[in-house]
C-alpha cells in the first residue's frame, strides 16, 4: 500500500513564469519538497504583478508542482488602492479554494502580497494545520521607514496586529539576516521557532565568464572598460544617488563605465543623469535569467546599496549574485548591516556610507587601479563563501528541512486549547561567519 504524501499549500501573488524574484524562490522551495516526495499545491495570481497584461495558465503542472491561478487578482501598480483591491480579491479566492484542498498538511506563506498572512491564518484555523512563515521583507516597517505612512496611523497599527498574530501562530519562522530577526523579535518572541539564513543565489544559472569570452561585454562595447554595475531593483529602499553622482564625477575617466541594470522608481535618477550629459552610464532593463551569468560577469565590481532606514526590514539579496560570479562588492550604506557583516568577516570588497561621494570615487579608482590578481582574490573569497555555505543547494536544503519539520510534527495543545507548534531546532542559525565569530 502506498503511503499518502503530505500536502503543502503555498500562498503567493507571484509564481513563475512571473519574473518577480519571490516567485522563483517559492518555486525552488516547492521543487525541493516535490523532490522529497511531497505533494505541493500553489495558489497564485493569473496575471503578472508588474504587468497585468501578462496572462498565465489557470492550471498547470510545473516541475511536479500543481499550480492553480485565480482570476481578478492583479490589476497593476497604478495606485495603492488598486493594489489593495487586487490583494483582497486574490486572498478571498485563495481562502475559498484552500478549504477544498485534499488532505492539507501545512501552509507556506511569504510576504508577497503583504496581507497573505491573513489568508494563511484563516485557512490554518479552519483546517487546523501548521504555518511556515517566510519573511523576505517586513511591512509596515518598510513603508514607515521610507516615509510612505506614519507609524501612528491606524493602518500601521492594524498591520502590526496582523504581524504579531502570524508570528505567534506560525509553527516556524524563517527570515534572512540577523537584523531582520531583531525586528521580528520586537514584535513577538519567535526565538524558539526562528531560523535565519539568506536567500540563495540562482547559482544553477550563474557561472564565471571571462571578459574576453563574454557576449554581453561585446554587445555593449565594453572591451577594455572597467565596469561598475548595479543590477536589480532600483528601489527607494536601496538608494543609488551616491553611485550616480560618482558616475557623473568620473566622466573624464573614459575607461570607466557605470551599468545600471533592472527597473524600479530609482531608475529615474539614472535617466536624469544621462539627460544631463553623462556619457559613461549604461541603462539596461532586467536581463533574462538564462543570460544572467553574462551580465553579472561583465562587471568588474558590483554595487550593493542598503538604505539607512532599510536595515532590518529588507535584505540585500543582490550581493549573492555578485559573489557567485567572483566579483568584488562596493557596499554603499550604513554600518553595521548584513553586507558590512559579510565584508568585515570575509574581505570581499569596499564599503562607503551614503553621501560620501569623495570616498565612493576613491574606492572605485582604488578597485580599478588594483592589480588584477588582488581584485580577483576579493571576488574569489565571495565565490568560495557561496560555494561553501550560501549555495542554492545548501540553503534550499535547509529551507526544505524547515518545511519538512512543519509537515511531520504533530501539534501540541496548549492549556488554552489552541494548538501550538514548538520549533525544536537551533534558533537563529547564521549561514555565514560573522565578524564577531572571525575575531573569536
Amino acid at each position: 500500500m502506498n503511503e499518502k504524501k503530505p500536502t503543502l499549500l503555498i500562498i503567493t501573488q507571484v509564481y513563475i513564469p512571473d519574473p518577480a524574484s519571490v516567485g522563483q524562490y517559492l518555486h525552488d522551495a516547492a521543487v525541493e519538497m516535490v523532490r522529497r516526495g511531497y505533494r505541493v499545491r500553489v495558489l497564485a495570481a493569473s496575471r503578472g504583478y508588474d504587468d497585468p497584461k501578462l496572462r498565465f495558465p489557470l492550471s498547470e503542472h510545473v516541475d511536479g508542482v500543481d499550480v492553480r491561478r485565480v482570476s481578478f487578482s492583479s490589476f497593476g501598480k497604478r495606485s495603492i488602492a488598486i493594489r489593495l483591491a487586487a490583494q483582497i480579491s486574490l486572498l478571498f479566492q485563495v481562502v475559498i479554494r484552500a478549504l477544498f484542498v485534499r488532505s492539507l498538511d501545512a501552509i507556506l506563506v511569504s510576504t508577497s502580497p503583504p496581507m497573505a498572512s491573513a489568508a494563511a491564518l484563516v485557512i490554518a484555523a479552519i483546517r487546523r494545520v501548521p504555518i511556515v512563515y517566510w519573511v523576505m521583507d517586513i511591512n509596515p516597517d518598510q513603508a514607515v521607514a521610507l516615509g510612505a505612512v506614519k507609524s501612528s496611523s491606524l493602518a500601521v497599527k492594524l498591520f502590526d496586529t496582523l504581524n504579531r498574530a502570524i508570528l505567534a501562530r506560525a509553527h516556524a519562522v524563517v527570515t534572512l539576516d540577523r537584523f531582520m530577526a531583531t525586528s521580528l523579535e520586537r514584535k513577538c518572541d519567535v526565538s524558539q521557532k526562528l531560523a535565519v539564513f539568506p536567500l540563495w543565489p540562482h547559482d544553477d544559472f550563474l557561472d564565471v565568464v571571462a571578459h574576453e569570452d563574454n557576449p554581453f561585454r561585446a554587445k555593449h562595447k565594453l572591451h577594455g572598460k572597467f565596469v561598475v554595475m548595479y543590477s536589480g531593483n532600483h528601489s527607494p529602499a536601496n538608494p543609488i544617488s551616491t553611485i550616480v553622482n560618482a558616475a557623473e564625477r568620473l566622466q573624464d575617466h573614459r575607461d570607466i563605465v557605470f551599468a545600471f541594470i533592472g527597473g524600479g522608481a530609482g531608475k529615474r535618477e539614472v535617466v536624469d543623469a544621462i539627460k544631463r550629459g553623462a556619457k559613461n552610464i549604461l541603462d539596461l532593463p532586467y536581463q533574462p535569467l538564462a543570460e544572467i551569468k553574462y551580465s553579472l560577469s561583465a562587471a568588474d565590481v558590483h554595487v550593493v546599496s542598503v538604505g539607512a532606514s532599510s536595515v532590518g526590514v529588507v535584505h540585500p539579496s543582490k550581493v549573492y549574485g555578485a559573489m557567485a560570479v567572483a566579483r568584488p562588492v562596493l557596499s554603499v550604506g550604513p554600518k553595521p548591516s548584513h553586507v558590512s557583516d559579510l565584508l568585515d568577516a570575509c574581505d570581499i570588497g569596499r564599503h562607503v556610507n551614503h553621501g560620501q561621494l569623495d570616498k565612493a570615487v576613491a574606492a572605485i579608482l582604488e578597485l580599478r587601479d588594483m592589480a588584477n590578481a588582488s581584485r580577483s582574490r576579493l571576488g574569489r573569497r565571495g565565490q568560495e563563501l557561496v560555494q561553501n555555505g550560501l549555495s542554492k543547494r545548501n540553503l534550499c536544503t535547509r529551507f526544505g528541512n524547515v518545511l519538512e519539520g512543519a509537515l511531520v510534527r504533530q501539534p501540541e495543545t496548549s492549556e488554552s486549547g489552541i494548538p501550538s507548534y514548538a520549533w525544536q531546532d537551533q534558533p537563529a542559525v547564521q549561514a555565514y561567519p560573522t565578524a564577531e565569530k572571525k575575531a573569536a
